[in-house]
């Protein structure tokens, strides 16, 4: 926000009609700032209020969320991929995520806690697209690529909310799985990245060997 201090000082009396006139028209302009800049303040919208903290159980259902998507799309690279990496990959994909929601849940029992998920939660629209966006993809190298930009881009996401997550959580257990969950998804990340470089190196390595 910014202030506007007006500070004016006289010296003397006004001893001409023409000294009182500028005097005058700069009370008038300065008058016209202040009203301006107050209709400004006024027509300003106000602060979007902090989005609220994610709650143990918003985190768990997110978690939840997370896992089910990915080991669908783990499902869907496992069967019409067509580079072997990319197959194998779906299927670990598949595999890890789905024990990691079934510990999830698992934890909640625990801990007792019912997953809720946050207000204005995203990611079930967010992996119902991807996953139609991967049903879509041509088999071949633009399936293959598809899948593995789209879990790049999922595994660092993951990453960061994990990472976020685990500063938010209250119950000590959840925080100290977040954390060793953590190293298994930065080698996820780490595979894909090999994996996005693997595939984006193939068209050059085939247009070389064709001369």
């Amino acid at each position: 926000m910014i202030r506007f201090t007006r500070g004016i000082v006289l010296f003397g009396a006004c001893a001409a009609v023409a000294a009182c006139a500028k005097k005058n028209n700069a009370a008038d302009s300065a008058a016209a700032a202040d009203s301006a800049a107050k209709a400004a303040a006024a027509a300003a919208p106000p602060p979007a209020p902090a989005p609220a903290p994610l709650s143990d159980a918003n985190i768990l259902a997110l978690l939840d969320e997370i896992n089910m998507a990915d080991s669908a799309n783990g499902n869907v690279a496992a069967t019409k991929g067509t580079a072997s990496e990319v197959k194998a990959y779906g299927r670990e994909m598949e595999r890890d995520h789905h024990a990691l929601r079934k510990s999830g849940q698992d934890l909640a029992k625990k801990i007792n806690v019912t997953p809720a998920a946050p207000a204005n939660d995203t990611l079930p629209a967010t992996s119902t697209k991807m996953l139609a966006n991967l049903n879509g993809a041509a088999k071949g190298a633009a399936f293959d690529k598809t899948y593995i930009d789209q879990e790049v881009a999922v595994h660092q996401f993951v990453l960061s909310s994990l990472q976020s997550m685990q500063t938010a959580a209250t119950d000590t257990t959840l925080k100290a799985t977040i954390g060793k969950v953590i190293p298994m998804i930065q080698q996820h990340l780490d595979q894909g990245q090999k994996i996005q470089t693997k595939l984006a190196a193939a068209p050059a390595a085939d247009s070389t060997k064709k001369k």
